[in-house]
């Protein structure tokens, strides 16, 4: 549970990074990506492993970059499920999000993994 719930944490400072970054992408506050990030993890618990299923010659064939499309698949589920509270300017955009959340959370991610294991020494 405290895993999710820092993996929440993190996927909402994400949100806001990148709509700090664009002004395509917007969020209308920290509620909101909190909110985002939630269902962003139920949508990927649920929908993407569907998706990718669905999707598995397309994404063999292009290396595995197909799995940006689906993931700007659920922001943009994510933002008819939140409506005027987040806003993604066109799928464009979501590709781009996508490969961005997907940077930083992986920095985010190996941070917070870092400061742990200095914490341990």
């Amino acid at each position: 549970m405290k895993k999710w719930m820092l993996s929440i944490l993190l996927n909402a400072v994400a949100l806001i990074v990148v709509d700090q970054l664009f002004a395509s992408f917007y969020l209308e506050g920290f509620g909101t990506a909190l909110l985002a990030s939630v269902i962003l993890s139920v949508l990927n618990i649920f929908v993407k492993p569907l998706l990718v299923v669905l999707t598995l010659p397309i994404t063999i064939v292009s290396f595995g970059l197909f799995l940006f499309v689906i993931n700007a698949i659920t922001l943009m589920i994510t933002q008819v499920l939140l409506g005027s509270s987040f806003v993604i300017s066109g799928f464009a955009m979501a590709i781009g999000a996508a490969v961005i959340l997907s940077i930083l959370n992986l920095i985010l991610q190996r941070l917070i993994k870092d400061t742990i294991l200095v914490q341990r020494r």
